[in-house]
C-alpha cells in the first residue's frame, strides 16, 4: 500500500508543479527540449530508476557463423503496444528476442544484440548505437525506442525514428520524412532493391546492385523531396546501410564480398522483421576496417556526395562535408548536434550526457579524432 501511494504522488507531481502535459512521461523519452524546471518534474517520477550513464558492454567471445534463427529465439507477431521503426535490423532482432520484444532498449542490449545476432563488430555496434543514443536516448534512464514516434499527452517521444536525429532521408525502404512516413516499409521503394538486382546481379543482390540501389534511392530523393537533406551523419549512415545488408543478411557467408544476396531473404529483414529460417549469422565480425572499405567503395562506385536540395532536382554538393567524410566528422558533427537538444541541462543531466558523450568517444576507437566537451571535461 506505501509503495502505491508513493506511486500516486509521483505521478501527481506535474500537475502540482504545473506541467500536466508531463504526467505519464515515457521513462525512454528524450529529455531534450525540456527546461530545467520540466526535467526535475519528470525525474521525480522515475524516483529510483534512474540508473544513469552505463559503461560498453563487453564484446561477445564466440564469433563464429552460427545458427542465430534457433529455438531459443523464435519468431512472434508484434503485440499491440510493440514498437518498430525504420532499422530493419533492429526490428527483426526485437522480433526474435535478441532485443525486447516491445521496442524499448538500453544501449548495452542494442550492442550485445547486433553481435549476437549478426556478428556486427564490437566496436562499430557500441559507436553506431551512441550515435543515436546521445541525441535520442534518455540519459537519466539509459533507455531509448528502436523506433517509431509516439505520443503521451500529446507530446512527443522519440526513437530512433526521429527524423533529423539519426533516422534521415534516402532509406532503402522507408520515404524521406518530408513525404510522408519514414517508419513504415513501403513496397515502392523495395521493388528498387528488385530494378537493381536485375539490371545487373542476374536477379541477385550482388554487389553492383547494391552500389546501383544506392544510386536510385538517392536519385529518388532528388526528383521528389525539396527538402532532401544528405549531410553528415546521415551521409555515411545510409550508405554504411546499404554495405549492412550486403555484409550481414546473408546467412551463414564469408568475409568474401561477392557473396550474393537474395531478395526473398532482404523482404524478410525489411518487410516482416523475420529472420529466414535456417539464417547463420556471418562467419567473424564486421569491424571498422571492412566496414569503412566496404562503405567508401560503395560512395565511389555510386558517386555519392554529401549535400542538399533546394527545390525538387537541384541537390547542392556541401564542399564542407564533401572534404571531410570519415567516421570522426560523423562523431564531431553529432556530438554538437547534441550539444544544440540541451542548451540549459540540470546538473544531474549535465553530468549524464558528458559521460555518455565520453562512452561515445570511446566506442569510436579511433585516437587520431579530436574529442569535443561541450557540457565541460
Amino acid at each position: 500500500m506505501k509503495s502505491q501511494i508513493i506511486a500516486t504522488i509521483a505521478a501527481l507531481v506535474p500537475y502540482v508543479l504545473g506541467f500536466p502535459h508531463l504526467a505519464d512521461f515515457p521513462e525512454y523519452r528524450s529529455l531534450a527540449g525540456l527546461s530545467q524546471e520540466e526535467v526535475r518534474a519528470v525525474t521525480r517520477q522515475y524516483g529510483g530508476n534512474m540508473p544513469g550513464p552505463q559503461p560498453l558492454p563487453p564484446p561477445i567471445t564466440d564469433t563464429s557463423g552460427k545458427l542465430v534463427n534457433d529455438a531459443a529465439h523464435p519468431f512472434k507477431p508484434l503485440r499491440p503496444g510493440d514498437i518498430r521503426g525504420p532499422c530493419p535490423g533492429l526490428n527483426t532482432l526485437a522480433s526474435h528476442g535478441y532485443l525486447p520484444r516491445n521496442g524499448v532498449v538500453t544501449p548495452a542490449q542494442i550492442i550485445t544484440a547486433v553481435q549476437e545476432g549478426y556478428n556486427l563488430g564490437h566496436q562499430f555496434a557500441s559507436f553506431l548505437c551512441y550515435t543515436a543514443f546521445i541525441a535520442d536516448g534518455n540519459h537519466l534512464t539509459n533507455l531509448m525506442t528502436i523506433g517509431q514516434n509516439t505520443t503521451t499527452h500529446g507530446q512527443p517521444t522519440t526513437g530512433i525514428n526521429t527524423h533529423g536525429h539519426f533516422e534521415g532521408d534516402a532509406s532503402m525502404s522507408r520515404d524521406d520524412a518530408f513525404l510522408g512516413n519514414n517508419f513504415n516499409f513501403n513496397e515502392t521503394l523495395f521493388d528498387a532493391f528488385q530494378e537493381a538486382a536485375d539490371a545487373v546481379g542476374g536477379g541477385l543482390l550482388t554487389f553492383p546492385a547494391v552500389v546501383l540501389n544506392r544510386q536510385i534511392r538517392n536519385n529518388d530523393s532528388i526528383a521528389r523531396n525539396p527538402q532532401f537533406t544528405f549531410e553528415s551523419p546521415r551521409f555515411l549512415g545510409a550508405i554504411a546501410e546499404s554495405a549492412f545488408i550486403f555484409a550481414m543478411f546473408v546467412s551463414n557467408q564469408t568475409v568474401d564480398n561477392q557473396t550474393p544476396l537474395t531478395i526473398d531473404a532482404v523482404r524478410h529483414f525489411f518487410d516482416i522483421h523475420r529472420l529466414p529460417d535456417g539464417f547463420h549469422r556471418r562467419q567473424g565480425p564486421f569491424e571498422f576496417p571492412l566496414i569503412e572499405n566496404l562503405t567508401f567503395s560503395i560512395v565511389d562506385l555510386a558517386g555519392a556526395k554529401p549535400g542538399r536540395n533546394n527545390g525538387v532536382n537541384n541537390f547542392i554538393v556541401d564542399e564542407q562535408d564533401l572534404g571531410t567524410v570519415r567516421f570522426c566528422y560523423v562523431y564531431q558533427k553529432q556530438v554538437n548536434f547534441t550539444a544544440t537538444l540541451y542548451p540549459d541541462p540540470t546538473p544531474e543531466l549535465r553530468a549524464a550526457i558528458k559521460q555518455n558523450l565520453l562512452t561515445y568517444y570511446q566506442a569510436l576507437g579511433k585516437p587520431e579524432c579530436e574529442q569535443f566537451f561541450p557540457f565541460g571535461r
